[in-house]
Parts: C-alpha cells; sequence; structure tokens
C-alpha cells in the first residue's frame, strides 16, 4: 500500500503532467474522436476515402480544437483538482473549437478541396461531443484517483455548518486541500427545503436534528462555520455548548489582519484570505457584529501629518500605532516609559513601515519639561493620548501614581498641545469612568473633566475673539473616547486564564456574577480613529459594546475549547475597588447619534476650567506627599460619584451614600 500511495504521489505530482502534456493529451482525445465517430457513423466513406486521408483529416480537426483551447486554457489547470467551472470551459472552447471546424470544412468543399470530402458536419459535431465527454471522463477519473490513493487517514471528519453559497465554497476549499486536513461528511442546514438532500455527495442534515446523536453516529471531529453564518453562530450559545459538549473542535473562516481599505471599508485582500480556516478560541466565539469603520476620511486627515501617540507600547497604543502608519503620516513620535515594549514597538515598526519617519522615545509624560521638548521640536497636528495605569487592584494600592500618571500626565500633555498649536487631542477612557468604584476610573473620569473644561474654556476664547476682532483662531480640539474591556490586551482575563488553564488550574474568577463588556482591539482602535477625526472637540465618545460576558461563562467556555480535563474554576471574590457590572454611562447621562451606528456622545455635565485646574493642582500637590487617605478624599471631591467598592477608602464615604 505504501508503494502505492509513493507511485501515486510521483504520478499527481505537477511537474509529471505539465500543461503541455495535458494539452497534447486533449489534443489526442480529440484526434481519436474523430477517427472513431468516423468509423462508427460513415465506415464506406472512410473505405472510399482511405484511412490516410481520414488521418490527415482527424489532424487537421484536433490542430483547430487548439484555438479554443488557447482561448479558454483549458489546459492550465491540474487536473486532481477539476472542478464544475474547468469542465464548462471545455464546453465553451470545445463549441468554439467546433464552429471554426465546420466553417473550414465547408469553404474547404466550397474551394472543392478533396481531402475533407469524407467528412460530413454530422460527424464534426458527434466528433466533438465524444472529445468532451472523453476530456471530462479523463478529468473525473484522475480527480477520483487522487482522492482515493491520497485520503489521510488524520483528516479530521467535519460537518460544514451553514449549506449553499458559503458552506459550499468552505467545503470545496477543504476538498482542494493536499494533504487532505478535513473529510466533509455532510453540511448542517437552515432551510428546510433541502433537508436529507445531498450536497457535493454528502447529506444535508437540519438544525432542528438531533446533531449530538449525528455527531456520535458519523464520528464527527470538528465543525466548520460558514462564513455567511459567523455572526449567527456567535450569538447561539447553545449551539456552540452542543458542538463544544460533544468534544468537537470549531472552525471558522480566517479574518486576515492585513487588510486593504476599499470604499471606506475594510476587507480581505484576496478570496483566498477569507477562505482559510482556523481553530476559534473564545474570542472568536463571543457574540458580535462586524464594524465598519470609514477609514477612508480617517486617512484623508492623517496622510501627510505628523502625529504623536503616547502609551504607545501597550496593548491599544500599539494598535493605534499600526494603524496610523498605514496611513502613511509624514512621521511619528511614540512615547512610553516601558522600555523592552517599546523596544518590540521600535522592530515592528522597522520591520513592518521602515517607510514611515518614526522617533520611539522612553519617558514618563509626567515629565513636564521633557514633554515641552518633545512637543516644541516635533510640533504635532494630531496627539493620541492612550498612555495610563489601567489595573484597578495596583491603583487601589498606589493612588498617588495613578494620580502623577493618569492625570498630571493628562494634564501636562493637554497643556503642551494647546501651547503648540496641536489640531487635535484624542483621549482614550474607560467605562470604569463611570460612577467609578476605585481609583483607576476615578483618575480616568478627572482626566476626562479636564480635557473637556479645557475644551470650553478654548472654545470661548475664540468666540470672544471672534466677537472683537472678526476673527476666526484656531485652536486645539479635544475629544475623549470611551469603551470598556478589549480582547487579549496586556493583563486581561483571557490571556490569564489561558495560562492558568495551560497549567492544569485552578481558573480564578472573583465572583461568579460578574459580567464585563468586550471588544476586539483593532476594531476598537479603528472607532478611536473615527471618532477622534470626526469630533469637533468636547466630546465624550462612547461605544457601543454589544452585550455584557459574564466571566464565569467565559472560564468554562475556555476550558471546554482547550480540551483540558478536570480543571477547577475557583472563586476568590471582588478584588478592591471592582465593580460587578461595568456601565459606560451614569443615570445622570444620556446620549446623542453621530456619524456612525455604534459611536454615541455621552450628554455630561460641563465644568468651570479654573475651578477644575484648582482642584487638580491641589489633587497634584497632595499625591506628591504620597498620603494615599488624602489623595482619595481629594478625588472624592472633585467627583462626588465616586463611592469606593470593597476598599480601605469606604471609610471616607457617607453611610447614606454608600
Amino acid at each position: 500500500m505504501d508503494t502505492i500511495k509513493k507511485l501515486s504521489s510521483w504520478f499527481f505530482s505537477i511537474k509529471v503532467l505539465p500543461y503541455w502534456v495535458i494539452l497534447l493529451i486533449d489534443t489526442l482525445i480529440v484526434f481519436v474522436s474523430c477517427l472513431f465517430t468516423w468509423w462508427v457513423m460513415n465506415w464506406s466513406a472512410l473505405t472510399r476515402i482511405g484511412f490516410k486521408s481520414a488521418v490527415l483529416t482527424s489532424l487537421m480537426v484536433a490542430l483547430i480544437s487548439w484555438i479554443g483551447a488557447r482561448i479558454f486554457r483549458t489546459y492550465a489547470g491540474v487536473l486532481r483538482y477539476s472542478s464544475f467551472v474547468d469542465l464548462l470551459k471545455l464546453v465553451y472552447a470545445n463549441t468554439v473549437s467546433l464552429g471554426i471546424a465546420i466553417a473550414v470544412l465547408l469553404i474547404l468543399k466550397w474551394q472543392g478541396v478533396i481531402i475533407l470530402s469524407g467528412l460530413t458536419v454530422l460527424q464534426a459535431i458527434s466528433a466533438y461531443i465524444v472529445s468532451t465527454m472523453l476530456m471530462w471522463g479523463l478529468r473525473l477519473l484522475v480527480k477520483l484517483l487522487f482522492d482515493a490513493f491520497n485520503s489521510d487517514t488524520h483528516a479530521k471528519r467535519v460537518l460544514v455548518y451553514g449549506a449553499l453559497t458559503g458552506g459550499i465554497g468552505i467545503a470545496k476549499s477543504i476538498r482542494s486541500q493536499s494533504p487532505a486536513q478535513f473529510e466533509l461528511c455532510g453540511f448542517i442546514s437552515h432551510e428546510p427545503r433541502i433537508k436529507n438532500m445531498k450536497l457535493l455527495g454528502v447529506r444535508v442534515y437540519s438544525v432542528e436534528d438531533n446533531l449530538a446523536e449525528i455527531i456520535r453516529r458519523e464520528r464527527i471531529q470538528a465543525i466548520l462555520v460558514s462564513p455567511l453564518r459567523e455572526n449567527e453562530f456567535r450569538a447561539n450559545q447553545a449551539m456552540q455548548d452542543l458542538f463544544i459538549g460533544a468534544g468537537c473542535k470549531i472552525y471558522m473562516s480566517h479574518e486576515a489582519e492585513e487588510a486593504s481599505v476599499k470604499n471606506g471599508a475594510l476587507i480581505a485582500d484576496t478570496e483566498e484570505d477569507r477562505m482559510q480556516l482556523k481553530e476559534v478560541s473564545v474570542e472568536d466565539l463571543l457574540p458580535r457584529n462586524e464594524i465598519r469603520v470609514d477609514m477612508k476620511s480617517v486617512e484623508e486627515q492623517l496622510t501627510g501629518k505628523r502625529v504623536l501617540i503616547t502609551g504607545s507600547a501597550g496593548s491599544i497604543g500599539m494598535e493605534i500605532v499600526r494603524q496610523v502608519a498605514s496611513f502613511k503620516p509624514e512621521k511619528l513620535m511614540l512615547i512610553d516609559q516601558a522600555e523592552t515594549p517599546q523596544h518590540d514597538v521600535r522592530l515592528m515598526m522597522a520591520k513592518d513601515f521602515p517607510d514611515v519617519p518614526c522617533e520611539v522615545v522612553v519617558t514618563s509624560i509626567s515629565r513636564r519639561t521633557r514633554m515641552d521638548y518633545i512637543f516644541s521640536s516635533f510640533r504635532p497636528h494630531y496627539v493620541f493620548h492612550a498612555a495610563a495605569y489601567k489595573h484597578v487592584p495596583m491603583m487601589e494600592d498606589n493612588p498617588s501614581e495613578a494620580v502623577l500618571n493618569n492625570v498630571y500626565g493628562t494634564k501636562v500633555i493637554a497643556d503642551m498641545s494647546v501651547k503648540y498649536g496641536v489640531r487635535k487631542f484624542v483621549m482614550i477612557s474607560t467605562d470604569k469612568a463611570v460612577n467609578p468604584t476605585n481609583v483607576m476610573g476615578c483618575s480616568k473620569r478627572i482626566c476626562e473633566i479636564y480635557v473637556q473644561s479645557l475644551d470650553r474654556k478654548l472654545k470661548m476664547e475664540a468666540m470672544e475673539n471672534w466677537k472683537k476682532n472678526f476673527k476666526k483662531s484656531d485652536y486645539t480640539q479635544f475629544v475623549t473616547t470611551r469603551f470598556g474591556n478589549v480582547l487579549g490586551s496586556n493583563g486581561s482575563v483571557i490571556p490569564l486564564f489561558r495560562e492558568q488553564i495551560k497549567r492544569g488550574g485552578p481558573v480564578t474568577v472573583t465572583d461568579e456574577r460578574i459580567v464585563r463588556f468586550f471588544m476586539l482591539i483593532p476594531e476598537a482602535c479603528k472607532l478611536v480613529l473615527e471618532a477622534g477625526t470626526k469630533g469637533n472637540g468636547g466630546e465624550i465618545f462612547v461605544f457601543d459594546m454589544g452585550q455584557p460576558v459574564k466571566i464565569a461563562d467565559l472560564a468554562k467556555r475556555m476550558i471546554a475549547l482547550s480540551g483540558a480535563k478536570n480543571v477547577e474554576i475557583k472563586f476568590t471574590g471582588l478584588r478592591e475597588g471592582e465593580k460587578l457590572y461595568e456601565e459606560v454611562l451614569n443615570e445622570l447621562e444620556g446620549t446623542k447619534p453621530t456619524f456612525h451606528e455604534k459611536i454615541r456622545i455621552a450628554q455630561v455635565r460641563e465644568y468651570d476650567y479654573e475651578a477644575v485646574n484648582k482642584d487638580i493642582e491641589e489633587l497634584v500637590e497632595i499625591s506628591k506627599r504620597f498620603d494615599d487617605m488624602e489623595t482619595v478624599r481629594k478625588m472624592k471631591e472633585i467627583v462626588p460619584e465616586y463611592k469606593s467598592n470593597n476598599s480601605v477608602f469606604e471609610q471616607l464615604d457617607k453611610p447614606e451614600e454608600k
């Protein structure tokens, strides 16, 4: 058997049957078909004109078939991968060749040329019909032999979830793989009219059938999800649990990380990119709809501009760097105080964007003199401010550092943006800033208040200048974007759970009831760029984060998807400052629609800049004394809705306000 497989592998290699050999075989088929039909239909004419003349006539007809073959390139395919399209091309090619052969036959007969006198139009038609059928048969035979001799016993037995266009595409794609990774065993369809029918030789099952029993009976090992059914599948947790519980791996079409911007929408570069399959992770199964962003308008604003990005080594910051760099800015200034991750950013820029001028700086945004030097020399047009301490328990233990980095650092960057004429300042905030229950969330809310009040002050000054001098003055526009957790970011639960499962558990969840919103990093950053470049200043843009996810369920599904056994989930209790439920708006806030259905503008209270600036200066001075209790007391004074939860700072809240 091994010898047969080796011979078949040799025979079916492309080098054995180059294009000219396929053309020669097809020509021979036409030649033999012509002689055969002559012999069957008109033996007397064949004996009358002589065998030599018949051979020459058949050869001429066979050579004419080259014309159709050349037009439709019927010889250019690999026989073992022949498809219905290839068979259809043979029909087109032979029809064209037949028409030319008949025309030549009639012209030569009219001219009295003897060589074709024994060939009739009916014979010519019959010869091409026979040759077409033989060409089909050859290709189908080669394909069947290849499948028979090259079937891989290690290929996973699979069902395709979703039939018709999307499912058929996946099925054809996996059948053309070599070596075979999957063995197609059937389709799961939502269309009752095709239930129990056969597609591509396999049965179509209904979603209403007992799929668990079918999977057991057919020994199914994996489910391949049609691209046209992915969003529906993500939303159907019961179906996911059925497949995962049956021990099936789940595969979805690969979403190309590198995409091109066409007509304002991100699409994969090629059809091949969209048909690549990968085993899903829990991120792929979270219910979400595709987010389309008008990246063309973002590109128009950022191309040829100087862009400064703080927090460039973080999860969000690095993705913003990638996306902005793809728009060919004049120059990038990337700032972060984490040395090793910044080095990774430098390497990424050198590898992926060698033509984009870029400075990678290791420093803290709270160093005012250093920021002054950077702004004065770089003179950015746009600032994307993603730098912040973000881990709730760490900031609960270090409130002074949260103030000095998050609040004071933001004030420094915002003030420098005004001083050096930045066109637009875009700040990345968080849903933890809404009704904050922890130091980190409150620090980000104070940042929101400061940049909003500064934007309001600048607008009022510009209006006064217009009233006095009838002169329009440019000023920095401050835009805030607020969203929840991003999937796979540094320190988030998914990488933590993955590592805990790898170690055999336990997987630690703080509370069985805790839920969170999630969004993909690239999608979040696209929304940030669109909101930031289209905002007019003063807005807090909030993102539609979709459906909240129960963290305990997330842990269970990650364990099931991993295939690990006996991994325990351990509930450790809420950490200091942690909420059970996150919000993107507080009870007093409403929203207004915007240019994008996934982005809304929060209607929040307006603050006087002078009062806010005075409060922040006092807060910074207190934090420099590292008196945690007094620091948090001042934070609560600035943000009255800040009520500590499961924290030592609860004692600062009045009993009736808890």
